[in-house]
């Protein structure tokens, strides 16, 4: 597929990089930490088959996973993306076997997992974990449907301007390596009609398109540019999880005491 992201693959990164892992309560933390395991996320690996069982739930630090509809014709289109806000796997903890999505990594770099057993435990017996994972279901419904919106009212340029910030806000830096193709894939539309979008958005100095790479020059243009089903999207993530989800930078340092940090095979991932 042609992607690779510039993620220093050799360095580990810190679980709580990931939003949700760090809203943890202190008291509950103490017993995931024992419990998470970290993996490396390469570029379209699957984690999740659509129709097959999930033994884990991950929790991207670095890498961003896409959740794909696939039809029977055997074409597919993109219905979420999920980094560092949130999980991969709501599916098993909250009382189904298995989804109707394929989950894969988007854009490499690195996660932890935990199996979904542990999770949908932790969910039935800790109230505060439980509200957690509710908001970022509510949070994920509401950009599942939203882009079912947008995908049918709203031009290329508009869709295109709302998954580049999308992804932009789930990873760190403002540059991502894509291909045209891949965009194309994952929104469901001709490589022709986004190369044409991509070209009008950098002659608007809001991107800079070369070799693969996409850098984002003007992120308030962007957002202009955009139709509202971002804002949509953003607004609700920032009520429901923000609060919950932006815990102070010095926890980090005062609750890091290793996960399982041997890195797990990804063939045993999905």
């Amino acid at each position: 597929m042609g992607l690779a992201w510039g993620t220093a693959m050799n360095l580990q990164s810190d679980p709580l990089q990931n939003r949700l892992l760090a809203a943890l309560p202190d008291t509950d933390w103490r017993r995931w930490r024992a419990r998470l395991e970290f993996i490396e996320m390469p570029l379209g690996h699957t984690l999740a088959e659509a129709g097959a069982a999930q033994p884990y739930v991950w929790f991207p630090t670095t890498a961003v996973v896409s959740l794909l509809y696939l039809t029977e014709s055997g074409h597919s289109a993109e219905i979420a993306v999920v980094g560092t806000e949130g999980m991969v796997g709501l599916a098993p903890v909250m009382g189904g076997d298995s989804t109707p999505q394929r989950a894969a990594v988007l854009v490499a770099g690195q996660g932890y997992r935990s199996t979904a057993e542990f999770v949908r435990d932790e969910f039935e017996r800790s109230v505060p974990i439980r509200h957690l994972l509710l908001r970022f279901a509510q949070a994920k419904l509401v950009q599942i449907g939203q882009t079912a919106v947008c995908n049918r009212f709203h031009s290329i340029d508009q869709q295109l301007c709302r998954w580049l910030l999308l992804c932009m806000d789930r990873l760190p830096g403002d540059t991502l390596a894509m291909t045209q193709e891949l965009i194309a894939h994952n929104l469901g539309v001709r490589r022709e009609g986004v190369t044409e979008a991509a070209i009008r958005l950098q002659n608007a100095g809001l991107i800079r398109y070369a070799r693969g790479r996409i850098s984002v020059l003007g992120r308030k243009g962007l957002e202009r540019s955009a139709c509202e089903c971002y804002g949509v999207v953003k607004d609700e993530y920032d009520r429901l999880l923000h609060s919950e989800c932006e815990a102070p930078r010095h926890l980090f340092r005062e609750r890091a005491g290793p996960a399982t940090h041997r890195p797990a095979a990804m063939a045993d991932a999905a």
